[in-house]
Formats: structure tokens, sequence, C-alpha cells
């Protein structure tokens, strides 16, 4: 999955050439040191492009990317905004922070967003849908964007684990009216930290770009330091190196979907050859568009979920956050951020999650490198049948 995996003499030109140019580290300004070197907004024309989005704009990670795009959405105090609850603190935080009330969803097989329960949860005072493309696979587009459409919703999809993924011939990420990435280090396409906006409405494009940058207008008619606000705002400006190295991982992150795909059908061969019908693997709704970030199956109880991933880990074979290390990623252990929730009704947490709760922990999330080659593959399946066996 990370990019960093790649990261080669490609990304240190790149980065040099900033250098050799100025050294201009901010992404704007400055005509006269940097040579029309200007890495940053290079970057997200070709996002945009490579996405077939009118517009892109970068900041300085996933998460103030959200925020930015709730912004943009117009999302304050007194709004509603639902997401799911398998996802990363930073979709919550997001909502949060633009003082709106999150109310959660449960995933289904899917690991990502159950639609009924997004049908369920909808109300007059719900501004705005997050469904989360978790481990690179899609959401049941389809169905969230019908029940959101039908209700006024806007929708922002968080694309943050599924850059290059797809649903039905469309890239994520420009399905809804706005999407956010994160290029952090673990991610398919990194630069070190760093996220993007990306929208095909102009209004929505020119709110973030505003906000992400003190609200600056960026009129063209007067000099930066005399340039007209709107709105208030915030700095989440993406500096120049990152906006270099973003360009470079750009190029690469066809040969690498391509390359992770490869390996995760590899995997899930390997893996079925030797487990039969024993394991139910993930629903993925569009197996074509899935980005390869992980393999995921389910196992008959959560403590055999964790038995089998415990003597992996013992092996030397690591998984993502499912069975164990779910405090970050599942919002039945976030009482610090929802345990006083309105909508809980008396309930614990994990009462409220108990289909949530039930699927994640018998799921163990393998994940996709780029460099596995045929001997770590076979090697992961035949301590995958060891496991099995002692479980």
């Amino acid at each position: 999955m990370p990019g960093w995996e790649i990261i080669g003499e490609e990304e240190r030109r790149a980065v040099n050439e900033v250098f050799d140019n100025g050294a201009v580290l901010f992404r704007q300004s400055f005509a006269g040191l940097r040579n029309n070197v200007y890495k940053v907004k290079d970057f997200e024309a070709a996002f945009a492009k490579y996405l077939g989005a009118g517009y892109a704009h970068a900041v300085t990670s996933g998460t103030a990317a959200l925020k930015v795009a709730l912004k943009a959405l117009k999302v304050g105090p007194g709004d509603e905004v639902i997401t799911q609850s398998h996802t990363y603190v930073a979709t919550v935080e997001a909502i949060l922070e633009c003082g709106a009330v999150p109310v959660v969803t449960d995933v289904d097989w899917t690991l990502n967003m159950d639609p009924e329960d997004l049908a369920r949860k909808i109300t007059p005072r719900t501004k705005a849908v997050i469904p989360v493309h978790m481990f690179g696979v899609a959401a049941r587009m389809d169905e969230i964007m019908a029940i959101a459409r039908k209700r006024g919703v806007a929708v922002l999809e968080d694309t943050a684990q599924a850059c290059g993924g797809m649903y039905r011939g469309k890239p994520l990420g420009t399905i809804g009216d706005i999407g956010t990435f994160s290029f952090d280090h673990g991610k398919l396409l990194t630069t070190g930290e760093g996220g993007m906006v990306v929208t095909g409405k102009e209004a929505l494009y020119l709110g973030a770009r505003s906000y992400a940058d003190h609200g600056h207008d960026d009129n063209p008619a007067f000099p930066r330091g005399e340039d007209t606000r709107s709105s208030p705002g915030f700095n989440y400006r993406m500096m120049e190196l990152q906006g270099a190295i973003g360009l470079e991982q750009l190029k690469k992150l066809p040969g690498s979907l391509a390359k992770h795909r490869a390996n995760k059908a590899a995997l899930k061969q390997a893996i079925q050859a030797i487990a039969g019908q024993t394991l139910r693997f993930r629903d993925v709704p569009d197996p074509a568009g899935d980005n390869g970030d992980a393999l995921v199956f389910f196992l008959e109880t959560p403590e055999r979920a964790k038995r089998v991933a415990r003597a992996l880990q013992q092996k030397g074979i690591g998984f993502k956050n499912l069975p164990d290390a779910l405090n970050w990623h599942y919002a039945g252990t976030w009482d610090h951020m929802l345990g006083k929730a309105e909508w809980l009704k008396g309930r614990t947490l994990e009462e409220y999650f108990k289909q949530s709760g039930a699927i994640l922990r018998r799921a163990i999330a393998l994940p996709i490198f780029y460099k596995m080659d045929e001997a770590r593959i076979a090697a992961i399946a035949q301590e995958l049948r060891a496991a099995l066996a002692g479980a």
C-alpha cells in the first residue's frame, strides 16, 4: 500500500528543482526568485486531470482536507453530518471542528457505510453525508447517492484510503459533491503529510481554496498582500517540497495500482487454495475498482480472529487495525468524542454499534505491499494455514 516503497531518484530530483530555483518553499508569490517553478500548483492540476475532476486544492493533510471540504459546504453549528463507525478519527474530528453534530451509522460487510442505516438516520438537520472508502474499497455509492439526493443532502467522499480506486467507472472522490484525499506516509500516494480537496463545482472549489488560505479571494487584480477576503479562514497550505514529491508519486500511481491489485489477487487465490470455503471475504461492490490496499476476510468469532491474528504476528506477518488496534478506526471506542451523544439514548457506544462491532472484530485485514513477491505471498498463505489449524 504505502507510496514510500517506490520513492526514488525522481522525487529527489523534483525536490532539488525547488532548491535550484530560488529555494522558494512557499506555494505562492516570489515570482522573481522561483523561475516559474510552482510545484503545488502543478500537482493540483495534474491530480485534477488524473481524476477527471474540475478542480483540486492541495492542503496539509487528509484531516485538513476534511475540515476544508466541510467549510466549503458551509457546515456549521446546529448541522448534523452523518459518517460511518469504521473510519479514522479524523472524519469525526473534522465534523466537531466545524461545530456540527456527528451522527454515525453502522457498517455492513463492505466495512463501509450501511445505506439502510443511513436512510434511518437522515433528519431535517442533516447537512452532509461522509461515506468513507476504507481499505481501498468503495462504499455502496449508488444507494448512498440516491438516499442523499432524495433528501437534498450533500455528499463528501472521504477517499483517504482509496486513492486511485474506482466505482462503476468513476474515480472515487468524484462521485459526490466534493471529495478528500490523504497523502500521509502510509498511503498509496505519499507526500509524507498532505491532502487534497477535489470537486466539480466551482463554488465549492473557491470556498475550499479561500478557507485553506486565511480567507484569501486570490483576486488577480491585487498583489497578494492587498488581496481581498470574503470570509474567515485558516492556514492549511501545502508547501512546495510536498508538491514536488506528490507530482512524481502521481506519475507512478497507475503502475503502483496495477501491482497492488495483482498482489492482492494472487494472495486471495493462494489463501482460497489452502482454506477452501471456510473463509468469508469482504463484500466488494465493484471488484474492478478496488485499489488493492488490503485483503480482508472474516472468521467465525472475534476470539478466533484474535488468535489467528496473533499467530500471524508471531511469524512476522502484520495486519491492519482489524481485529485488534481498533481504537483509532472504530467509533465504538471513541467515548472521548461521542460518549455523550444524544442519539445514544443511554446506551454505550459498543451497544449502539452492535452490528459494526460484530463484523469488525471478526475481520482480519492483511495489508498489500508493492514489493510482495511470489515467495512472500506463498509464505503468508502457509502461515495462515498453520494459524487456522492451531486456532
